[in-house]
């Protein structure tokens, strides 16, 4: 995108047109859209009134982005056409007039590329296009980038002198970046026995497999039970993903899903099947504790290396006995780790830091600007550091700028430099952060925090990659990687106007949520131990224990200061303490606004009793209204008569009447 004369805004694309389809049902709205955008130099290919006439306009006219309104005329909306515009990676944007926040939800499930809110202005429309075609960019790239880097790491196993188990783990710990699971299982299809091979994730680094003998000691079944049970269940021909209602049907038709479901605590699966030699069928099935995990994405990276999976399966079934190389067998490790090469200073196990350090992974080799979000003091600097230690600019510098702490007066001198007396007490040249981190990373923290003027001027640098020095006559050329990070609510900072929202954009390519502590609460005891050996081997004494009484004290609160709360408590715990045992935590005044909770002793429930126990709590909270506004099903999103039915099917009626 470039200035014009007219209106500030050309499209250009190496000498082509961009090509823009208007999915609106409203006459004027659509046309003013149409004018502003052919005045800009776009192509508008079309304006379609309803869900219908886009799919039929997309197939003839291929444009590269659509704008398309949430709510429009028909039975199908905005937010249906948009699923299926990201299967076709057709980029789209969002315009909205007055919907609910629900709608609003629902419409960011679909991660378009931007939002224009009625009534719009030129700039509005034009900033947001050029934007989302960025951003576009970027996704594509990164696809590409995810594919090619996936196919190269597992043809070096197929290259590699490999056992099939010790293959299966080295392919676990690679495919886990991208299709991130809690429980793998493989093997070929048979109509007589069950002869699958599963791979179950520890922590971050360490696999285990799962043989049948294996999982007849977790389940408590017979193998022959197992083979009975995997005989009686539905056999799928096609890739897909199972979630939710279809979760549950399919648990019904595939005991064998369900036997391992329910042992492993499973909320979602896919299944991933493999034609081989014409005749043969090997199924992948990728099982998450987390629901929705899984996506059209993940089904179409999985289906582009469908023939390096075909080959990575043919090798390892004909060279069983050949042996691992010495740096492979690393991965079947059964000592506990708590972090892993690029992490270190990370500490966590739990499900919401290993989806966490699945993002980092992914990320990583890329040069993709990276938002890092979560609550003050969650860790977000150690996420920026492992995203750099990771990726190839590790060898370079990684500036980090808190923007909160930044003088308005020095601001520009500090972040771009100045010349010699560019300023009363310019005596010398300065070099700013941005130019010591050529080739590095700038880790800008805190983000939210920054002017509106310095907002612009760091705009430019990511539009432009280039800066000036203040008092300089000329740009310099910079290669830096953005990584910022924030506690705030960055959509509302935008909306109050205190947030550019084409910063905000460029920004918010790759977002990392980083959990709160309460969040993450079976990480509490190894980071408590952790930070009690780092503060003991400072004071230069023994490291205490944690007391049974002390750990509870600790697991029952809630951590409003997160890990930097922890931290000093466990540093003041330590210099409290005289003898080898931590008896009583002293927790801060704020405690008394986090009353400690009742422990429950820890049960494996199935997919049934968590929906039942979820649709009971929503209906306590509603005092069992069902129907209509802030009633149950409303904050279910489900058709009134689904919940009904739900409640008759799981026995809940009588525990609210």
């Amino acid at each position: 995108m470039k200035k014009s004369p007219d209106n500030g805004y050309e499209a250009v694309s190496s000498g082509l047109k961009k090509r823009i389809l208007i999915v609106e049902d409203q006459f004027i709205e659509a046309h003013d859209l149409q004018l502003i955008l052919e005045k800009a130099n776009y192509e508008v290919t079309g304006i379609a009134r309803s869900v219908e006439q886009a799919l039929d306009q997309i197939q003839i006219e291929k444009p590269d982005l659509v704008i398309l309104d949430i709510m429009l005329k028909g039975s199908r909306n905005g937010i249906e056409l948009a699923h299926y515009l990201k299967e076709k990676y057709i980029g789209f944007i969002f315009i909205s007039a007055n919907s609910s926040k629900g709608i609003l939800d629902q419409a960011k499930t679909t991660h378009p590329y931007g939002f224009i809110v009625k009534p719009f202005r030129d700039q509005d429309v034009l900033t947001t296009l050029e934007i989302a075609f960025f951003r576009q960019q970027y996704s594509l790239e990164s696809q590409l980038m995810q594919q090619f880097q996936l196919q190269k790491e597992i043809t070096e196993i197929i290259n590699s002198n490999v056992k099939k188990d010790d293959a299966l783990l080295a392919f676990a710990k690679i495919i886990q970046t991208f299709i991130p699971f809690d429980y793998l299982e493989t093997g070929f299809v048979t109509t007589t026995h069950y002869d699958n091979l599963g791979i179950i994730r520890k922590n971050i680094d360490l696999y285990q497999i799962v043989d049948s003998k294996k999982l007849s000691q977790i389940t408590d079944l017979s193998l022959k039970e197992i083979d009975e049970t995997y005989k009686k269940s539905k056999i799928d021909k096609e890739a897909i993903i199972y979630s939710e209602e279809s979760l549950i049907n399919n648990l019904q038709e595939a005991p064998i899903k369900a036997l391992i479901t329910h042992n492993f605590r499973i909320k979602s699966y896919l299944i991933f099947p493999i034609s081989i030699a014409a005749i043969q069928s090997y199924h992948f099935t990728f099982y998450s504790r987390n629901l929705n995990v899984y996506s059209q994405e993940s089904l179409k990276l999985l289906k582009a290396l469908e023939h390096t999976f075909s080959q990575f399966i043919a090798k390892i079934y004909s060279t069983q006995e050949t042996s691992l190389p010495l740096q492979k067998k690393e991965i079947k490790k059964e000592k506990p780790e708590t972090t892993a090469v690029g992490f270190e200073g990370i500490i966590g196990n739990s499900s919401q830091m290993i989806s966490v350090f699945n993002y980092i992974r992914k990320v990583a080799p890329s040069d993709t600007s990276v938002l890092v979000l979560g609550e003050s003091g969650t860790g977000k600097e150690k996420i920026a550091q492992s995203i750099h230690a990771l990726s190839d600019r590790k060898e370079k510098p990684l500036v980090i700028i808190n923007c909160g702490a930044i003088p308005e007066n020095l601001a520009e001198s500090l972040l771009f430099g100045h010349e010699k007396g560019a300023f009363t007490g310019a005596v010398d040249r300065r070099i700013g952060k941005f130019e010591l981190a050529d080739g590095g990373t700038v880790f800008l923290d805190e983000i939210g925090e920054m002017s509106l003027e310095l907002q612009v001027k760091l705009l430019r640098v990511l539009q432009e990659r280039e800066i000036e020095r203040v008092g300089g006559t000329s740009s310099l050329k910079i290669d830096v990687r953005i990584i910022a990070a924030t506690n705030k609510n960055l959509e509302e900072e935008v909306a109050a106007g205190r947030f550019r929202m084409d910063l905000y954009y460029r920004l918010h390519v790759f977002p990392i949520i980083v959990p709160s502590l309460k969040k993450r609460k079976e990480d509490i005891p190894d980071l408590a131990n952790h930070f009690i050996k780092v503060y003991s081997e400072k004071m230069g004494r023994k490291a205490p224990n944690l007391s049974d009484f002390a750990l509870q004290q600790i697991m029952n609160y809630n951590w409003p200061g997160n890990i930097r709360e922890l931290e000093h408590v466990m540093q003041r715990a330590i210099l409290l303490t005289e003898g080898n045992t931590i008896k009583e935590i002293e927790l801060s005044t704020s405690s008394k606004m986090h009353p400690e909770q009742v422990s429950e002793p820890f049960s494996i429930k199935t997919i049934l009793e968590n929906e039942r126990d979820y649709i009971l709590y929503i209906l306590k909270k509603c005092n069992g209204k069902i129907s209509g506004a802030g009633g149950a099903a409303e904050i279910l999103d489900i058709h009134p008569s689904t919940l009904n039915s739900k409640i008759k099917k799981l026995e809940i009626k009588k525990e609210i009447s």
